[in-house]
């Protein structure tokens, strides 16, 4: 389906379905099609779909039966009586924001790139709370550089930012810019990692303990040798953590640690498989009855590696992957993982940087730094299973 429309390819796809649903095509509990079908009919990619099915299911359209699809939401009349008559006040609502978009406020977030559903739910856990209150969000990506981090920070400053959330870049020492804002007392939040003795107001998850959940699961499951793999060349506090957690888990159970199983100094060429990598050769050897991925896309690699390979995912391995590679709403969702509560994550950072701009208003002193560790959740699903052969 081609479509000539300058709006966004998922707003596209949502005015299609409310359009279908208005017009009485689709019935209240009729099944829409799948995702995989709606990539097809608009040429996108898994991301937009799931965006647009998302923001129909948060609207009421349509309601998600797990393992069965989407379907027409049965109070739908409701929601097309309620849209006919908002339809005027549309744009007069658009004309008052644009009039007094001025009066709003700016914050920053900088990211090192929107390139998964991880990505996507932090962003909207911070839209949730920031949509309520007098600021508005810009984004910036860093693509995972030093550099242009550094720029990001300094181009929202220019742009008079009140505040920044940052996810910082994989990096071996710190942005001097950040280390620069702490100086001068400018309200910012770090989402997902710390810096390590340094004092900021942060968001993140237990590292140890997620990694401790993936172990103990596999442990149970039967599994001896298993790997975990992050491909992040450089280190970070986030990566550290869950490593430790892994070698904590073994030492508790009174397994010895196996060097070979610990893979965190490699890149991926994930338009590639390469014989030499010695990702490949670990699978291809089958050192590894389970593997632990601290990112979900590389979950997705393995999981391609083992097909080529001529491996069953969970008969002949295990995959257990940080963060959901499905959007939690699709028809992709079978990965075993450990959620990081990040939308949770969002909402809680947008808080706390909001607190801190309230607290300068009123000239109150910010008492001390806040730090969130949120609780890691195993999410059991169909990539891990029985070890049946030794």
């Amino acid at each position: 389906m081609q479509n000539q429309s300058r709006s966004p390819l998922y707003l596209q796809i949502q005015d299609y379905f409310k359009n279908e649903i208005v017009t009485k095509r689709l019935s209240p509990n009729e099944k829409i099609p799948t995702e995989r079908e709606i990539m097809e009919m608009f040429n996108v990619s898994r991301i937009t779909v799931a965006n647009a099915l998302t923001e129909l299911a948060k609207e009421g359209w349509i309601y998600r039966v797990p393992g069965k699809g989407s379907f027409v939401s049965e109070d739908v009349h409701q929601l097309t009586n309620v849209t006919v008559q908002n339809q005027d006040l549309t744009h007069t609502s658009t004309e008052l924001v644009m009039e007094g978009q001025t009066k709003r406020k700016m914050i920053g977030l900088i990211m090192p790139g929107i390139n998964d559903f991880f990505a996507i739910r932090l962003i909207n856990g911070i839209n949730k709370i920031l949509q309520e209150s007098e600021y508005y969000l810009v984004i910036l990506l860093s693509q995972n550089s030093k550099e242009k981090e550094r720029e990001a920070i300094r181009e929202l400053m220019s742009m008079h930012a009140e505040g920044l959330l940052i996810f910082p870049v994989d990096a071996e020492i710190y942005n001097d810019d950040i280390l620069e804002l702490k100086v001068r007392h400018f309200p910012f939040v770090l989402i997902d990692r710390y810096l390590p003795g340094v004092e900021t107001n942060y968001v993140n998850s237990d590292n140890v303990l997620g990694a401790k959940l993936a172990v103990s699961h596999l442990w149970d499951l039967g599994h001896r040798n298993i790997a975990i793999c992050s491909d992040s060349a450089l280190p970070t506090v986030s990566v550290e953590l869950r490593i430790k957690g892994y070698m904590d888990a073994l030492k508790e159970k009174g397994a010895m640690i196996d060097p070979s199983l610990i893979l965190s100094d490699f890149r991926v060429d994930y338009d590639k498989f390469e014989q030499d990598h010695p990702l490949y050769q670990l699978m291809e050897k089958r050192s590894a009855t389970a593997f632990i991925t601290l990112n979900a896309k590389l979950g997705l690699y393995i999981s391609s590696l083992s097909k080529r390979l001529g491996l069953k995912v969970p008969e002949d391995i295990s995959i257990l992957t940080y963060d959901d590679p499905s959007s939690g709403y699709d028809d992709f969702g079978v990965y075993t993982h450990i959620s990081q509560s990040e939308y949770m994550m969002g909402q809680e950072a947008a808080k706390i940087l909001l607190q801190l701009l309230t607290n300068e208003q009123n000239h109150t002193i910010n008492p001390g730094y806040q730090k969130v560790n949120l609780t890691p959740k195993l999410i059991i699903k169909e990539t891990t299973g029985v070890l049946t052969k030794p």
